[in-house]
């Protein structure tokens, strides 16, 4: 008997001892997994706080193109007027379409006006400011008649590139101006597809010769850099 249970107690102590090494161990894993618990929170958040950041300073970034645009679009209207004025009371300022190999890019005539398809490439803006600093403004299509002639020079001349019009839309249900200011509305219209008056974004019409001069109009961000075309009247010989 007394072998019996001391074999009985000894057993328990083992079981004992088990147990409590066992509790031991999952209280380490507890531990452990406690502690991971804490370091993926503080990954989370660390990434979080990154994620808010970047929002912040994307906004920002954002909110200061915004401003700085639309203070160079009040710059070229108010640039556009003055041009305006100016060759309207002096006539004489306007000088004959330096007409030359018009494969090096030079002026070409079309009725009252001269046209200048640029090789380089840039964004609405820039491309108005381009053709202002040569006297002119980036096309306005009056008639079908310029519709014609524009949309096959550029078929020629194009491998695949669109042109800038002078066509913009300040969004917002604004409706569509050209750069002299004259709503859309007031002339013919060739769109391939009717641009949505509701649409909040920046935009600027360009021309992309295809198979039909009728649907040669297209929307693109102002902000895409595209080759445009430049126009001027000609002068009289008078």
């Amino acid at each position: 008997m007394g072998v019996n249970n001391g074999s009985a107690l000894l057993v328990e102590e083992q079981e004992t001892s088990t147990d409590r090494s066992c509790v031991s161990h999952y209280r380490q894993l507890a531990h452990y997994f406690s502690l991971l618990c804490f370091l993926l929170i503080i990954v989370t958040l660390l990434l979080t706080l990154c994620l808010l950041q970047l929002t912040l300073v994307f906004q920002t970034q954002s909110t200061l193109q915004d401003s700085k645009l639309r203070d160079l679009t009040d710059k070229l209207e108010k640039l556009n007027q003055s041009y305006r004025l100016l060759f309207d009371q002096y006539p004489a300022l306007n000088q004959y379409c330096p007409v030359s190999n018009t494969s090096t890019g030079g002026w070409i005539p079309q009725g009252q006006k001269c046209f200048l398809f640029s090789q380089d490439r840039a964004d609405w803006i820039s491309s108005q400011y381009r053709c202002m600093t040569l006297g002119g403004a980036v096309v306005i299509v009056r008639t079908e008649e310029e519709q014609v002639f524009l949309w096959k020079k550029a078929q020629s001349l194009s491998q695949g590139d669109s042109y800038w019009l002078g066509l913009r839309s300040s969004g917002g249900g604004l409706g569509w101006r050209w750069s002299d200011g004259t709503e859309l509305e007031e002339g013919p219209q060739f769109w391939a597809h009717a641009p949505d008056e509701a649409d909040n974004r920046e935009l600027c019409g360009r021309l992309t010769p295809g198979g039909n001069y009728k649907m040669g109009w297209f929307i693109s961000r102002c902000s895409s850099h595209l080759k445009s075309i430049c126009e001027r009247k000609q002068a009289s010989l008078q």
